[in-house]
């Protein structure tokens, strides 16, 4: 594959990751909120920091990066301000 094919593979995988991001906050995100308020300890939100760290480190290192996140936003974790 040639450099030009894999930036267009890159920003095609960012594209679709920070589209699914979306409608996850659009949708399955505000049921969670109805329902128990704020639960992520983060800030910016993990579904926030997802998208911020593809658009930064692209869509296969920013991907691992927002799927850690989301590991470590849980009851045994203080949280706080964690930007991508």
């Amino acid at each position: 594959m040639n450099r030009t094919a894999l930036q267009s593979l890159s920003h095609f995988a960012s594209v679709i990751l920070i589209g699914l991001v979306r409608v996850y906050q659009g949708t399955l995100s505000q049921v969670i909120y109805a329902l128990f308020g704020r639960v992520c300890r983060f800030e910016p939100s993990c579904s926030q920091y997802f998208i911020d760290a593809v658009r930064k480190h692209g869509p296969w290192r920013g991907a691992v990066r927002g799927v850690w996140r989301v590991c470590r936003c849980n009851p045994l974790c203080r949280g706080g301000y964690d930007p991508a």
